[in-house]
């Protein structure tokens, strides 16, 4: 978690004492038995000011309470067809954990196309996502390595990337602040892997949009970025696309997957490097 204000985290906790009642679940699902680093995540994105970590905390909860984000995850999107061809369009998956933990999360942004439903059904699946990681994925992490696990790290496969990404800069506008106001501090690192020619004409467009913390977090990484990353997780934990050169989000996954339909699509986490748990699968 870094390093830490104390006293910071001592006063916000005094604050948060007086909690509504009608926004303890929310409280809950936020911090999901890890108080203090949640805590430290709001006052880290706001330079560690109490009053304005405790104001977006509010405010955090009274836009859980108001979208009942808490139930979003028994809230399914229908139908299936519908649901499956956003999932489709959305490349999102866990392909394992970094050596001290954190799942990682492989992001086909390349190859995203996000044009099979309306704005509303994209940001839908990305909270429930949110949800998932946050009261699935992170908690499992800490059980399974014994100490608190808060954070993920990500990894963004920029195969296939088009300028006509950038048609969809309102659903990444609308994504980024939900992020920024709701999930702060949530990602340790992003890592761009397989940036083709196009990506620095649509990051200068996109870094605009990035708050200065989430900026600082970016790597870019050359080619798949397999000996950098590999320094940081095993092998076995790499997204198929950082195996292999060449081996993007969209292939058929080369000598390490058979499945030809993208990250969102292969079955869920084994033994196999092949496998990457789809973070749209949020039965509970």
């Amino acid at each position: 978690m870094g390093i830490v204000n104390e006293e910071a985290v001592r006063q916000f906790r005094t604050l948060m004492e007086d909690v509504d009642e009608s926004l303890t679940e929310s409280f809950g699902n936020i911090y999901q038995g890890y108080l203090t680093e949640t805590l430290a995540r709001f006052l880290k994105a706001r330079e560690w000011n109490v009053q304005k970590a405790h104001k977006m905390l509010l405010d955090c909860l009274q836009w859980r309470k108001q979208n009942e984000i808490d139930k979003i995850l028994t809230k399914p999107i229908v139908p299936v067809d519908l649901y499956r061809a956003i999932r489709d369009t959305q490349l999102v998956g866990l392909s394992g954990y970094s050596k001290e933990g954190l799942p990682v999360i492989a992001i086909g942004v390349g190859l995203s196309t996000y044009d099979k439903a309306s704005v509303h059904y994209y940001i839908q699946s990305h909270i429930q996502m949110n949800e998932y990681r946050d009261r699935v994925i992170l908690p499992s992490a800490s059980k399974k390595f014994g100490r608190p696990i808060c954070t993920c790290l990500k990894i963004l496969d920029m195969t296939g990337l088009k300028l006509s990404a950038l048609s969809q800069i309102k659903l990444m506008t609308a994504i980024t602040t939900i992020d920024d106001l709701n999930y702060p501090e949530k990602t340790e690192t992003y890592y761009i892997v397989n940036a083709p020619y196009i990506f620095s004409a649509c990051w200068t467009t996109i870094k605009p949009l990035l708050q200065e913390r989430t900026k600082r977090k970016i790597q870019v990484l050359k080619g798949c970025g397999r000996d950098e990353l590999l320094q940081v997780m095993d092998y076995e934990s790499l997204p198929h696309f950082c195996k292999v050169e060449g081996s993007g989000s969209g292939s058929a996954y080369g000598v390490e997957c058979s499945c030809q339909r993208g990250i969102a699509s292969c079955e869920a986490p084994g033994t196999s490097p092949r496998r990457h748990q789809d973070l749209s699968d949020h039965r509970i």
